[in-house]
């Protein structure tokens, strides 16, 4: 999610958190008090960072995931998910959205404006 509503969210991160514990991810890490905060990727030329919601590891393999709620900047959300799925590319990582009841509808817009075939984690 935006720096802007993260605020609002920090309870949806703490439901993702514990949903991850208990499906055996491990070396979590999380954007919010009391997790270590995830690497922030900077843009070249200006003072935007982006940084995942939540890194964590699964047998090996590194996963970001990012918290869907209904935004006021859907176009800042866009962006974060496109550059967090291409470093998921890059890394041989994978990427994945984690929405709760209320955000489903608009979460598939946002995926199928980003033409991403994603299965939502449903909390």
């Amino acid at each position: 999610m935006v720096q802007v509503d993260k605020r609002e969210s920090t309870e949806t991160i703490k439901e993702a958190v514990e949903y991850l514990e208990h499906r055996d991810y491990e070396n979590i890490k999380a954007d919010i008090e009391g997790y270590e905060t995830p690497v922030s990727f900077n843009k070249k030329g200006s003072d935007i960072s982006i940084t995942p919601d939540i890194v964590a590891e699964r047998a090996g393999i590194k996963h970001y995931f990012d918290i869907s709620l209904k935004s006021e900047k859907p176009n800042l959300l866009k962006s974060k998910w496109r550059l967090l799925e291409v470093i998921s590319r890059m890394r041989k990582a994978k990427f994945k959205v984690i929405t709760k009841r209320g955000h489903y509808s608009f979460t598939n817009a946002m995926l199928e404006d980003l033409n991403l075939e994603k299965n939502m984690i449903k909390l």
